[in-house]
């Protein structure tokens, strides 16, 4: 077994974990651990997962990419939805296809969920872009344990406010995956 911190160590390389997404009619609300492993060992446990972008109208949320690339694939969203006039699904589909022809970014390994009070997508580092078909989504390496939360607790609280709901599900993931710890406020 090599060291802890080796990329080769068990559990993989640098893994940034959960990002959640819920909507409920037209609020939405966007949930982050801000943590950020390598191999078995947690390395932060506040990185900023997610932006506001295009007038504060937009949320993007970014998993398993490093600050640098945040930084640019942000910076380039931001830049579609400003060319776009803010029409997210038309930038969401304009950035994949830049995901798909930059030499740097087409390698990512990552995903992106972008929402507005009228959509959400996930883009991946391929150049995928996916509208979910339901209300909850989620991204990262304990996404799926966010996202079963978010289905068994979804009938539980019909009619509660999006924001306490998001953080809620995010909570009950955190309770279910190792390197997902609950959410600050």
């Amino acid at each position: 077994m090599g060291h802890p911190l080796s990329i080769s160590a068990r559990g993989g390389g640098c893994r940034s974990t959960t990002v959640l997404c819920v909507r409920r009619g037209d609020s939405v609300v966007m949930a982050a651990d801000g943590q950020v492993t390598l191999g078995a060992s947690v390395m932060k446990h506040s990185a900023k997962k997610i932006r506001r972008l295009y007038q504060d109208k937009v949320l993007a949320g970014f998993g398993g990419i490093d600050r640098r690339t945040r930084s640019r694939s942000s910076g380039r969203f931001e830049t579609k939805l400003e060319q776009y006039a803010g029409n997210l699904g038309r930038s969401a589909v304009e950035l994949a296809k830049d995901w798909r022809t930059d030499r740097m970014l087409r390698h990512l390994e990552a995903l992106l969920i972008v929402c507005d009070t009228t959509a959400t997508f996930v883009l991946s580092g391929t150049g995928d872009v996916i509208e979910p078909d339901d209300g909850i989504v989620a991204i990262g390496s304990g996404g799926s344990y966010a996202l079963a939360s978010g289905a068994r607790a979804d009938g539980e609280h019909g009619t509660e406010r999006t924001g306490d709901c998001g953080e809620e599900l995010a909570d009950r993931g955190a309770d279910l995956h190792l390197y997902q710890r609950p959410v600050d406020d």
